[in-house]
């Protein structure tokens, strides 16, 4: 099958093209290279993936046959969209067209992967799928919530009106191997922290919580939603096991066996106070659930980390 994968050389992408690899499909990959890893990028050549340097936000023309478009590309970190905010809103909407153009033209089914920033701040718990959400549409994280919730519309407006096959997942917060030394999420921070003894910076008092699903089983979830059929989603992909942000630095230093201390700064503007979601659709529609713990992510990652610090000294 030949596959078409958007923003394979990030996080998640490249733990997809391993998965897409394994099954030997013929796998094309776009990324403009602006927030990959050179790592992934030798990965990707390794497994034998055909990589195309493009802006999605500009329109593409692929020759021959595409079954499947696997829609990933778009900053995902805070601290890297906020660097880069018209070219992330522009990723999640005009990208988002191009690719459904594509896909029309093609035949082919569309993932669109969305985020858990389509709740926003919510005031619902756990986050259900048919929860509209509590999003500030001009703040400092619109670019990205907002371009996401767009998408979304978007493939909804192509399926109801041209027939699109589309598939839709809302990713909630992941880790694990493959994510940049400079990632700047909270996991990829308390580790780069932890593992050189440095102050782990947590923000507002530590009580704000998260959930965080290992890549693995992120890419599982996905996956299995592409190749489901009679379910267009949206679906919630993510792990229910709740921690509070202080409790996971309190981890990252016992698992990395770090002399870092913790260290309080100020609450950054628009961070949601909770964040856990439901996955009761996942279970039902897509017999999905997370397998891989947080304790035993984290340990994985660490690893990972390590392995890298040592390989830029």
């Amino acid at each position: 099958m030949r596959v078409l994968v958007t923003g394979g050389l990030g996080f998640l992408g490249i733990n997809l093209l391993k998965r897409l690899a394994e099954e030997k499909n013929d796998i094309v990959c776009l990324d403009h290279f602006g927030s990959s890893d050179s790592r992934n990028f030798r990965l990707a050549q390794e497994m034998g993936v055909r990589i195309v340097k493009h802006d999605i936000n500009n329109p593409l023309k692929i020759k021959g046959s595409t079954e499947q478009i696997y829609h990933m590309a778009s900053r995902a970190s805070p601290a890297d969209y906020q660097l880069h905010p018209v070219e992330t809103a522009m990723t999640g909407s005009l990208g988002t067209a191009n690719m459904l153009q594509l896909a029309r033209e093609k035949s082919a089914r569309i993932l669109f992967t969305s985020t858990s920033e389509v709740y926003g701040d919510p005031k619902e718990f756990p986050q259900k799928e048919l929860y509209w959400g509590n999003v500030n549409p001009i703040g400092i994280r619109s670019c990205y919530d907002e371009s996401k919730r767009f998408g979304e519309a978007l493939m909804m407006a192509f399926h109801r009106q041209y027939g699109v096959d589309i598939k839709i997942v809302r990713i909630f917060n992941s880790y694990g191997p493959g994510m940049r030394i400079d990632d700047g999420r909270v996991i990829s921070n308390f580790i780069n922290q932890a593992i050189r003894d440095k102050p782990i910076n947590v923000y507002g008092n530590g009580s704000q919580t998260r959930s965080f699903c290992y890549a693995e089983d992120t890419i599982e979830g996905i996956h299995t939603m592409m190749n489901i059929e009679s379910f267009i989603g949206p679906v919630n992909i993510g792990n229910p096991e709740e921690i509070k942000i202080l409790d996971l630095a309190k981890m990252v230093i016992e698992i990395s066996k770090s002399k870092s201390k913790i260290v309080f700064k100020p609450l950054p503007f628009d961070d949601p106070a909770k964040r856990i979601p439901s996955i009761e659709t996942a279970r039902q529609r897509l017999n999905w659930q997370p397998r891989i713990s947080l304790r035993e992510g984290l340990m994985r990652t660490v690893e990972h980390y390590r392995r890298m610090f040592d390989e830029s000294k």
